[in-house]
């Protein structure tokens, strides 16, 4: 479903990915660790094409995403959950939801906010799974910041994408709605064989919700495994002092050294 490889991003003179192998299978969950400027955020950029990676190939749902003229698909095919929810606020959570099919009607009908029926009922279903649909009349910024976000999770879910890219999703949220949050992500994504990748902070989330966690440090790939091989060594590895002057270790070696149980 998603293929990169040998990719790299510099803005300016800062590399920010540096030569990034990954394979993401379809229906599958993933969540992305590292610390703030390990290139998670712009790696996702990269994938949804918002930002133009240097180097290297990069594949989204059939879609070759280092191609200029490919993006109206790639948009179509790969939908975006932010972290600050992007909604606007005075439309009703309905509206809010429908923007979501903006990709597949015509200027004059996005203007005018008409939709077909088809498409009403799509979002209305969309509701239905982050369990919002008795909102759907009220304006969202009646809502609370836990509820803005699963209407973000709606939206997405209405444009019927191959690819979430989730950047960030409940960092401004509080730990009990950061969770509940993530369970309709993971569950409405899931029951609809929706590929996600996921943008985390919360190391204790990514072991709960995520199939596999792959580690970023200083753009490079430094860990890739199930949660449960998530240990010690690992975590160094991905929040190693931002002191170090070292360059890090390929991930064959980062592998080597969580099965051995040592640290680097």
């Amino acid at each position: 479903m998603i293929r990169v490889e040998q990719l790299t991003k510099d803005y300016a003179d800062n590399p920010v990915l540096r030569g990034i192998d990954l394979e993401v299978r379809a229906g599958e969950f993933v969540v992305i660790l590292g610390q703030s400027g390990a290139g998670k955020s712009t790696l996702l950029r990269c994938m949804n094409r918002l930002a133009k990676a240097d180097s290297g190939q990069l594949e989204v749902a059939g879609v070759n995403a280092m191609r200029g003229r490919d993006q109206r698909e790639l948009r179509r095919r790969v939908a975006m959950i932010f972290q600050h929810h992007n909604v606007v606020p005075r439309l009703s959570v309905l509206k809010n939801v429908l923007t979501g099919r903006l990709g597949y009607t015509g200027t004059l009908t996005s203007l005018l906010q008409l939709f077909r029926r088809e498409d009403v009922e799509l979002a209305r279903d969309c509701l239905r799974r982050v369990e919002l649909e008795h909102k759907a009349g009220a304006r969202t910024d009646s809502l609370s910041g836990g509820q803005m976000q699963r209407v973000g999770i709606a939206r997405a879910l209405a444009q019927r994408p191959k690819v979430i890219l989730a950047d960030e999703p409940v960092a401004s949220l509080d730990p009990k709605t950061a969770h509940l949050v993530m369970h309709y992500l993971r569950d409405a994504t899931r029951s609809l064989g929706i590929t996600v990748v996921c943008n985390l902070h919360q190391v204790d989330l990514a072991r709960e919700f995520g199939d596999r966690i792959v580690g970023l440090a200083s753009g490079r790939m430094v860990f890739d495994g199930r949660p449960d091989e998530l240990d010690d060594a690992a975590l160094q590895r991905i929040y190693h002092s931002p002191t170090t002057s070292e360059p890090h270790a390929p991930l064959a070696t980062a592998r080597t050294a969580l099965s051995s149980g040592t640290g680097a």
